[in-house]
């Protein structure tokens, strides 16, 4: 599953070898990381380059924390089919556990196995209409699960 999650995260966040200002103006770098206090990256300007061996021991962090952070949202994450754990996982890492929290009904959806309302509520979304063209794959692919 890593593997694949890898690939759709780096086709859904792109891959930049150098220091970036996302859309929020934020300084990012690799595979949609952004860059924290105490990291050597914060303190570099932008344009900085970057390693492939430091955008890799990034990614592999940050998908770390993603992973954890779907078992806190769903303690039987490993109970679910591939497909939702891969579809969440992408939404854990583009939207962070605080903001992922907050689709109540999207949760109790997967919780309960209902994997056409869960894409319902994705659908209904901020995060849909902010980022369509990931969210609409997602969504599809949620449509899909049976």
């Amino acid at each position: 599953m890593i593997d694949q999650l890898r690939e759709e995260l780096e086709a859904d966040e792109g891959v930049k070898y150098e220091i970036y200002l996302d859309h929020l103006g934020l300084k990012t770098c690799g595979v949609g990381h952004l860059c924290r206090k105490g990291e050597p990256e914060y303190d570099m300007e932008v344009g900085t380059p970057i390693s492939e061996e430091r955008v890799a021991e990034l990614f592999e962090k940050d998908v770390g924390w993603t992973l954890k952070d779907c078992y806190k949202l769903l303690p039987d994450f490993d109970m679910l089919p591939e497909a939702v754990r891969l579809i969440f996982a992408n939404m854990m890492f583009n939207l962070g556990m605080k903001n992922l929290g907050m689709f109540k009904r999207l949760l109790a959806a997967i919780e309960d196995r209902e994997w056409q309302k869960a894409a319902d509520e994705m659908a209904d979304s901020k995060w849909a209409r902010q980022v369509p063209n990931r969210s609409g794959r997602l969504i599809e692919r949620m449509r899909q699960v049976t």
